[in-house]
């Protein structure tokens, strides 16, 4: 089975992803032609070797006409998803290439839309709308096209630190659109006090990785390296593995992690006061909360909050229980879970776009599901019911 690894020890960008794209093996002169399958204006992809601490790679710049030279700086240019996704459905790409580059695209536009309070439709891309990061996202599902891969694992991602400059200003790293699409993933952060990750880099890696990993036992074939725009202490590029693993699908398709299970029983608390703590628990890294009424002694009505959660979000969570709760105790148990492998993909209804998360097992998809949130969103953009939204995707072929 062929594997493709991604070593996020410096984090990711789309350029880096490029760059360790090509180190690999994949042909930029091949790259170029297919990118002009999409019409978004006068670009021209530079490709050179570059080092990094000792390091030898591919460094890529998009350069745009305006830059005078100059690699493009992300951020120029605005274009609505609705625009993106009509140019690469209209491209003569493989169904693949549209499917991945959409699939990225929908978790940016996502995280945009959910942070600055708009519909997907009407977001507008700043950092990752211009033509340079176009070419990152559409050049990222061609090279994975090429080389072929059964199946994407990622390392936990590093995120960096400090502050990072865009155009609503200054913001904290992880930046709010880049951490809100690595909900759900692991992370790192603080190896530098500057951003490592940027939103492109983030998506490309949440639409197409099937696991996160910190270990992982393959075959290494050939490794590349995409080097980036920093020369810091660290080595500032990705490193990529191509490589051979044997091909037991059961355990690729079903990945155990440890995590926590943290409880308390509550029975002298405003019942109001639950949605805002299942808030809180959820902002500081809960994978899951819920509420179980119980009766306690005395026959008191109570309830049980339980909190799935890693180990690394464990002191916030116990802050938020001891802060916001009346509870004098804490339960904490080590569970293992086990998670069937899945992607999201989009399907186009007479409505709009959807996405879908489909989950494996054994190599085959056995079931899928439409998010509730998009389904409620695009119902109200549309004005008709959610159950018709859901009809409509019936309707197609999911």
């Amino acid at each position: 089975m062929k594997i493709l690894y991604y070593d996020c020890f410096a984090g990711i960008s789309g350029d880096m992803n490029l760059g360790a794209m090509i180190d690999l093996g994949v042909d930029p002169e091949y790259l170029r032609e297919e990118l002009r399958k999409i019409e978004i204006g006068a670009y021209e992809i530079q490709v050179k070797r570059d080092q990094r601490r000792g390091i030898f790679g591919t460094k890529v710049d998009v350069i745009l006409p305006s830059g005078e030279g100059a690699p493009a700086a992300h951020g120029h240019g605005h274009r609505s998803f609705k625009d993106i996704a009509g140019l690469i459905e209209k491209s003569n790409f493989s169904e693949g290439v549209k499917s991945t580059s959409l699939n990225i695209f929908v978790k940016i536009a996502r995280a945009e839309a959910k942070i600055h309070g708009h519909s997907i439709d009407e977001v507008h891309f700043h950092e990752v709308g211009a033509i340079d990061s176009i070419v990152d996202v559409v050049g990222a599902a061609i090279c994975f096209e090429v080389l072929n891969l059964d199946i994407i694992i990622s390392s936990p991602v590093q995120v960096g630190g400090g502050f990072v400059k865009c155009a609503h200003g200054m913001l904290p790293v992880p930046a709010p659109a880049t951490a809100e699409i690595l909900t759900g993933i692991p992370i790192k952060s603080g190896i530098v006090p500057f951003e490592t990750t940027t939103p492109t880099g983030a998506a490309i890696l949440a639409a197409t990785a099937g696991r996160f990993a910190e270990r992982v036992d393959f075959t290494p074939l050939k490794i590349g390296y995409g080097i980036g725009q920093r020369d810091t202490d660290v080595p500032n590029v990705l490193r990529v593995f191509l490589g051979e693993m044997e091909d037991e699908q059961q355990d690729l398709d079903v990945e155990l992690k440890e995590a926590c299970l943290m409880e308390c029983n509550i029975d002298d608390m405003n019942p109001e006061l639950y949605e805002g703590i299942v808030e809180r628990l959820f902002e500081k890294g809960a994978l899951d909360v819920f509420l179980t009424p119980i009766m306690m002694k005395k026959s008191r009505p109570a309830v049980t909050i339980s909190i799935i959660c890693d180990a690394d979000h464990r002191r916030g969570i116990e802050e938020v229980l001891w802060l916001h709760t009346s509870t004098f105790g804490l339960r904490v148990n080590k569970i293992e879970k086990l998670i069937l492998r899945r992607d999201v993909s989009t399907v186009k209804t007479k409505y709009g776009v959807l996405s879908v998360k489909n989950a494996y097992l054994r190599g085959e998809r056995i079931k899928w599901k439409l998010e509730y949130e998009d389904a409620k969103r695009l119902a109200q953009e549309k004005g008709v019911s959610i159950k018709a939204i859901y009809d409509s995707l019936l309707s197609e072929d999911v």
